[in-house]
């Protein structure tokens, strides 16, 4: 384990993470010092910070320039920006708060889910299974809304070994590792994702190949070999860890699910019937939510309660309502196009899409083949315009402000057995804070309809 005992550490940015690693730090007797760009009024947890003895100062130079065992980065704060550039060329090495929880604490089991889309389902799904067969001992946390380092604290896992800690962990919280090691891993899918911070698709998808990097025999690397993708950096980067294959396309897979049954090795588990969650996509979910629990030790009982008990997760092709024969559906953590095309092909209905938010540039043309199933495309936002240009061509369209002018319009339109479809195929920082907020919000406004 790492020592920081009056070791200076610098922590940039708060929010939840940033929050949780300076609890740890100071746990741990550390000097802790937090560089924000809020003013200090506006930063709302100034009160404990100052009670804890953490010193708060601003993002000037004269901060990046003093000396410090190691910094901690807000996943959210891109690598490229100036001051992490300075501490990098200084030799001040600039880790996330993953790696910092993963230096301090006891041995553990890491399950590690990564991808561009699919991995709050997935990460909340395999922690369901596996929590059927250890309900004391097992954890949910990273990029899912809950900070690796809190756990940490909250369970002692310094002193506290053996839990089964599956972590969502997004490629910001992958770029910054240095010694992270899970015993499980999956890259459920890719496509292209974050290029505004990224910079290149390739950058991309190489951040995601470091949830394996450490790895080693024994491990267990769960493998997509349906995705074209994933495939070929592999083969680039190949997996030194145990592989267990997984495929919706491929009976050969050692987990493989073709229309009717789940097949382990083979050997049918259990009936797709028995799966809640709609579309093909979440059939692949189970599977890595599986090979997961297998490699953990769950027995095939506990996986087939928990598979048949699971209804899915908030904002992710989330049912809200059903009125008049029309079903709407929340896919606000569809931030990707990607994400979008998968929740289109869940349904067999009429779709009336609602899509739109923040402009990250993302390339289009994988929804055209299927606006031909998409009843009216009412578009909004920053990157509305574009959407609405690009594919109008395609499907009836209409270029709205925002997401309750863009309700109200498809209420005009409905018909029964029509599904209305929030998927934005981007993030909500146009106008909202998070994609939570985008989804509380669509879901009141459809609540508050009339029948």
């Amino acid at each position: 384990m790492t020592d920081f005992f009056g070791k200076r550490v610098l922590v940039l940015g708060l929010a939840r993470s940033g929050m949780a690693a300076v609890k740890l730090l100071v746990k741990l007797g550390a000097e802790v010092t937090v560089s924000e760009q809020k003013a200090f009024e506006d930063i709302k947890e100034l009160p404990e910070l100052e009670a804890m003895g953490v010193r708060v100062v601003k993002q000037t130079e004269e901060v990046f320039e003093e000396d410090y065992f190691l910094a901690v980065k807000n996943p959210g704060i891109n690598g490229k920006l100036w001051f992490v550039k300075r501490l990098r060329e200084r030799g001040i090495p600039v880790i996330t708060e993953i790696e910092l929880a993963f230096r301090v604490s006891a041995p553990q089991h890491y399950v590690a889910i990564t991808g561009s889309n699919g991995k709050t389902t997935t990460s909340t799904l395999a922690y369901e299974i596996i929590r059927a067969q250890y309900p004391d001992k097992t954890l949910l946390c990273g990029n899912i809304g809950v900070a690796l380092c809190e756990m940490v604290l909250q369970y002692d896992l310094i002193n506290n070994e053996g839990f089964y800690i599956v972590l969502e962990i997004s490629n910001f919280q992958l770029v910054d590792i240095v010694d992270f090691r899970p015993e499980t891993a999956v890259i459920i899918n890719l496509a292209a994702d974050h290029l505004d911070f990224m910079g290149t698709e390739d950058a991309y998808y190489r951040s995601k190949l470091r949830v394996y990097e450490n790895m080693k025999k024994g491990d267990l690397f769960l493998y997509n070999i349906d995705d074209s993708l994933v495939n070929s950096y592999t083969k680039e980067v190949p997996v030194q860890s145990d592989i267990m294959t997984y495929s919706l396309e491929d009976s050969t897979a050692d987990l493989y699910a073709d229309k009717e049954y789940v097949y382990l090795n083979g050997e049918k588990l259990f009936p797709l019937s028995l799966i809640k969650v709609v579309g093909r996509h979440n059939v692949q979910n189970v599977l890595v939510g599986i090979g997961a629990a297998l490699k953990c030790g769950v027995s095939k009982e506990n996986i087939r309660k928990a598979v048949g008990e699971f209804k899915g997760v908030e904002h992710r092709i989330e049912f809200v309502r059903e009125i008049n024969g029309v079903r709407y559906y929340n896919d606000s953590k569809g931030t990707n196009v990607d994400a979008t095309v998968t929740a289109l092909k869940a349904f067999d209905s009429p779709v009336i899409l609602l899509a739109g938010g923040h402009e990250k540039g993302l390339d289009l043309a994988p929804l055209k083949p299927l606006m031909s199933d998409v009843k009216l495309l009412l578009a909004y936002g920053e990157c509305g315009e574009r959407i609405f240009k690009e594919l109008c061509g395609y499907t009836r369209a209409a270029l709205v402000k925002d997401l309750p002018e863009a309700l109200a319009l498809a209420l005009k339109f409905l018909g029964e057995g029509d599904v209305v479809l929030l998927s934005p195929t981007t993030s909500s920082y146009d106008q909202y804070t998070c994609f939570e907020e985008r989804g509380e919000h669509f879901k009141a406004l459809v609540n508050a309809i009339e029948e």
